[in-house]
């Protein structure tokens, strides 16, 4: 990278990091918001260039001044954020009910994923009884979306544009794991499509095989992701169509929670 670039570079992350420091010091004040003065005086930096950050920050939103007291506080902007944040926060709890339910009803594991930017993460997990237990993914592990059944149906229920801007920036990542290349990535997007869920059958670990649902939104677009992981001799075709019905069945469990006006899907036959 040339000098100049990683100095704009190292500029910028400088620059948000002071801000978001200036960010949480309003978050501190409350709703009664701080002075500038004050403001300069927890963060260490100078007043002009605190001003210019704070400028920099009403006119995005994050920040607002009382125009009485000339106090700073948390703008509008920052709240918008906060909400947006929180519900993905509450598809956790929303979705726990499912994922214990379908836990105990398959004794396999079940997963929970959404999606963050161009990754699947997993957010929660619930391990069933069966003896041997198939834990492919932590809490907090991210995957390329289209790597796993969870990330394939995440995936697969993008708008087409999204969809090919995802591939195309996670292109490296894909090709550098056992397996996966883009062309594939398109033809199992199509399975997906077609059948309505993702199977992975042990491409990732071997003789671990695993189904996932998308849930979706209001607006039709997933929210996150239900998936059943488990020795693949427990996902033959049989049993992996009872597996997908459950899936389905509380996917619009959670859809109809996030969403009460919803209507069911048509549930895949077993």
């Amino acid at each position: 990278m040339p000098e100049s670039k990683l100095i704009d570079r190292r500029s910028g992350v400088r620059s948000l990091d002071r801000a978001a420091t200036i960010l949480r010091v309003l978050a501190h004040a409350g709703t009664a918001g701080t002075r500038l003065a004050e403001v300069t005086q927890a963060i260490g930096l100078g007043k002009t260039t605190t001003h210019r950050l704070i400028n920099a920050l009403l006119d995005l939103g994050f920040v607002e001044q009382d125009a009485a007291t000339r106090r700073y506080r948390l703008g509008l902007e920052v709240y918008t954020l906060a909400m947006a944040a929180q519900s993905r926060l509450d598809i956790i709890e929303l979705a726990r009910p499912s994922l214990v339910a379908l836990a105990r009803q398959t004794g396999d594991t079940v997963f929970l994923s959404i999606m963050d930017r161009y990754e699947a993460v997993c957010v929660d997990r619930q391990v069933g009884s069966f003896p041997i237990r198939t834990l492919t993914l932590n809490i907090g592990d991210r995957r390329p979306l289209g790597i796993g059944s969870g990330s394939l149906a995440l995936l697969s229920a993008l708008p087409d544009s999204e969809l090919r801007q995802a591939i195309e920036i996670n292109a490296a990542r894909e090709s550098a794991l056992s397996g996966f290349d883009v062309s594939d990535i398109y033809q199992q997007i199509e399975e997906t499509r077609a059948q309505g869920y993702a199977f992975n059958g042990g491409r990732i670990v071997s003789g671990m095989s695993a189904v996932a649902v998308a849930v979706l939104g209001k607006d039709g677009l997933p929210v996150a992701t239900l998936s059943v992981a488990a020795i693949s001799e427990r996902m033959q075709p049989e049993r992996r169509m009872q597996v997908v019905s459950m899936l389905q069945r509380e996917a619009d469990v959670i859809a109809q929670r996030l969403d009460p006006m919803r209507r069911p899907r048509e549930v895949t036959a077993a």
